[in-house]
């Protein structure tokens, strides 16, 4: 089995710098955006404003010299503000289709819980399928299609929360948080000379970008370390403290993200680590505790802290 190439771990190395001079002590979250861009998953930022979710996202589009499209999500924006519309064309004689912002390598919805039902419906197809219909023609999304959305969790007026059906694609849901004394103390000074995306340096394209996300379908999984994942997903719907456990998507969800991640970690095989590391991230937004739980003081870290104690993690591993 070939290892990573040398000139991938390269440039996932200088990935990784680029986005720690942007976003400064955050290189678990800075990982995990990595990985979702490897696996091609979609990405829930949940945060409260102004912790740079906007600026995190910008320079992974400029590091990858990718097209780069925001949208503000509000109870008035339509499904057609974000697919895009065909308008006619006078003097073609014809309906032309004008493409909306989610024809985009990296696609910002910003808010996503203040955008209607409806509107949020509209994304489900470009987040399935990586197409979107226009007048009963499908019309395929860039290669690669990276969509993150972001939500703000202590804001609820004028807000419509995700349907299980949404919430189940995004791949990951992390959220930055905010920076420790030091860290703020050190981006107070060095973004008060000049804004970090001014001096960031693009070390890929998004054709690199797609030949990795092809290589990484190659990192291999045995069969021991896909029966663990397998066990940890049934085991959240079996769980008593838990109403609704995690689907068979997130169980191919966690595979994915566990195979990026060992490919960002410069190994073509994936380990346990790899997945207790990924767990929370995949299936802590998928999961729906009981009201009773709850009130007893469970939370979802905790229900998976008992299930990573409860399925055994397999030891020796065959290639």
């Amino acid at each position: 089995m070939e290892t990573v190439k040398h000139s991938d771990f390269e440039i996932l190395h200088q990935l990784r710098m680029n986005l720690q001079t942007c976003i400064l002590g955050k290189a678990k979250e800075i990982d995990l955006l990595i990985t979702a861009l490897l696996a091609g998953g979609h990405v829930l930022l949940e945060d409260v404003p102004g912790t740079g979710k906007t600026v995190f996202i910008k320079a992974l589009a400029k590091s990858i010299d990718g097209q780069f499209r925001r949208i503000q999500c509000n109870p008035d924006l339509l499904p057609t503000d974000i697919t895009g519309v065909s308008i006619y064309h006078p003097k073609q004689e014809a309906f032309v289709f004008r493409p909306g912002p989610v024809m985009t390598n990296i696609l910002l919805i910003d808010e996503i819980n203040r955008a209607t039902t409806k509107t949020q419906s509209a994304l489900l197809e470009a987040m399935e399928e990586r197409a979107i219909t226009v007048d009963g023609e499908s019309v395929p999304l860039p290669t690669p299609f990276l969509l993150l959305a972001t939500q703000n969790p202590i804001d609820f007026e004028g807000t419509y929360v995700l349907p299980e059906a949404q919430l189940d694609r995004f791949m990951l849901k992390f959220s930055l948080g905010y920076p420790d004394e030091q860290t703020e103390k050190q981006m107070a000074v060095s973004h008060s000379r000049s804004h970090p995306l001014d001096s960031l340096k693009v070390h890929a394209d998004v054709k690199a970008v797609a030949d990795m996300q092809e290589r990484v379908q190659n990192v291999h999984v045995d069969d021991a370390v896909a029966e663990y994942i397998v066990a940890i997903t049934r085991q959240t719907r079996e769980h008593p403290s838990v109403y609704l456990g995690a689907s068979p998507r997130a169980t191919l969800a966690l595979i994915q993200a566990s195979k990026a991640y060992a490919y960002l970690n410069g190994r073509d095989y994936v380990i346990p680590d790899d997945v207790k590391t990924l767990a929370p991230n995949v299936l802590g937004h998928r999961m729906i505790l009981r009201s009773e739980a709850r009130l007893d003081g469970a939370t979802v870290d905790k229900v998976l802290e008992s299930i990573f104690k409860q399925v055994r993690v397999p030891i020796r591993l065959e290639k």
